[in-house]
Parts: C-alpha cells; structure tokens; sequence
C-alpha cells in the first residue's frame, strides 16, 4: 500500500509544481488577467483569433501572430509580434468576395502592472499596444492602419488555488488608410468583459467568460455605429513545466447595428463567432 501511495504522489508532483507556478495572463480566453512573468523570464507566444459567420454567405476570417514577451525589469513586459490574417470571404452584403493569406500586423505589447494580485485584495495592470497594420480586419482590403489598444485589466483569486475572476475594461481607436483612394477612415472601439474559471484537475481550468463591445465612428468614441454581447466557455492547461495552451469559444447573443435597427445581432461590425487559441513556452 505504501509504494502504491509513494508512485501515486510522484506521478502528481509534476502537475502540482505546474498548479503552483500558474499565471493568470491567459487563464480567461480573451480576458486578460493581471499577472506579469518574472525577471529575466522570456515567453514564446502563438496566438490564433478566428471570426466567422455574417449572415448571409460564407464569412472567415483568421490572424495569427507569433510573439516572444521579455520582461526587463520588476511587474513589467514587453511583447513584440508579427501576424499574418486570412480571409475567405463569398456572398456576403455589403462585402467584395475575397480568399487571400497575406502579412497584416506588426506590435509592441507592453504591460505594467500596478498592484499584484498575491499582495494586494486583486490584481491589477495597465497595457497598451500599438500596432501598424496592411490588411483590413474586417473586409481583407489592402490598407495602412494605425492604432493602440489600451487596457486596464483587474484579477482575482476568489477560492485559493481553485477559483479564479478577471474583469478588463478596453479602449481601441484606430486610424486606415484604404491604399485603393487614398482616403482615411477613424473609427474606435470600446468594451468589457468578465470572465471566471474553475480548477478541475491540477493545471487544468475550465470558465466562461462575457464580452460587451460598442464600435463607433471616430477616434473618439464619436458616433455609435454598432454594439454587440459575446458569451462563451474557456479552457486552460498546463501541458508541462514550461508549456501552455488556453482556448475560448464566443457567440454573439445579442447586438445591434445602427445602420440596421431591426436586427438582433450586429453581423455588421462583427461576427456571429469568435474564437482564439494560444500557446505558449517559457525559456
């Protein structure tokens, strides 16, 4: 009985060391959460954001971005990252049919965070990312774009080592130039999202998260062109000492385009789905 005993703790050491090495960057799915790596520590990301579904037609839409996170000094991050966005796109209103891969972005993710969530009642960090960007989001077009996101981001452990909660507020204008006129176009984005997770088996999560987003014309929040609420599940797990992987899943449940009042969601601004999957290693 005791050598059963004996194996049965060395097999769980791993998995344990791995639960108590947990940060909670990317344990929510979209949501952020508050913490920052330790000194020295570099990260290796891939980051994969799908949208589809617009109604009428076949919508996809894909970016992914390769990144590696450095942090320089105490509670801060710097993340530069490169990405390339696919779109296929047929039969859709409004939209010119498109199926293309090209290099869309270049970023500089930096995140300084103000209270730590193991000293402090929570977690809390600012970010910002500016980003240059060729491809529109949106419709595929070829195009200069210019923006930051910025972000206040909060966390909490509500349950040690069990349950956990994140709430973030986002701002995102952005500035495109459409390279086929010449013209410019300013719009921005404003948003929150709440989510919370659940340790099922050691380094192993599972959540839900809510995301309510309004789009506007105008770099500052100007005039409301849509508004949308995506609700869906999360999943986080450690696959080893240094690895990761987290992935979420949204719907659109309820939303509204201005140029369509009589809708029940906003396939206008956004899509019907969302979804993101990441990995990560640290070195």
């Amino acid at each position: 009985m005791k050598s059963l005993v004996a194996a049965a703790t060395l097999a769980l050491l791993p998995t344990i060391c791995f639960a108590e090495k947990l940060e909670t960057t990317h344990l929510f799915g979209f949501t952020l959460g508050s913490d920052v790596n330790d000194v020295g520590e570099n990260e290796a990301e891939s980051e994969g954001t799908n949208r589809f579904g617009k109604g009428a037609g076949s919508y996809t839409a894909l970016s992914q971005q390769l990144a590696v996170k450095f942090i320089p000094f105490q509670d801060f991050s710097i993340e530069p990252s490169v990405g390339v966005a696919y779109h296929d796109i047929s039969g859709v209103s409004g939209l010119d049919d498109r199926h293309q891969m090209a290099f869309d972005t270049v970023s500089l993710e930096m995140r300084y965070r103000v209270l730590n969530r193991e000293r402090a009642p929570f977690g809390l960090t600012l970010g910002a990312d500016p980003h240059w960007g060729r491809v529109d989001d949106l419709t595929g077009e070829p195009v200069d774009s210019y923006g930051t996101d910025f972000w206040i981001i909060a966390d909490k452990e509500l349950v040690s080592d069990r349950i956990f909660a994140a709430f973030n507020v986002f701002y995102q204008p952005e500035a495109i130039r459409l390279r086929a006129t010449g013209i410019w176009e300013h719009q921005s984005q404003l948003g929150t999202s709440a989510a919370m997770v659940l340790q099922v088996h050691p380094a192993v999560f599972l959540g839900a998260e809510v995301r309510y987003m309004r789009s506007y014309d105008g770099l500052g929040l100007d005039v409301l062109i849509g508004k949308a609420l995506f609700i869906g599940p999360t999943f986080y797990a450690r696959l080893s000492e240094r690895a990761w992987v987290s992935a979420a899943w949204n719907a659109q449940v309820t939303g509204r385009a201005v140029n369509a009042p009589s809708g029940s969601l906003d396939l206008a601004n956004y899509e019907r789905y969302q979804a993101k999957l990441r990995f990560g290693y640290n070195f």
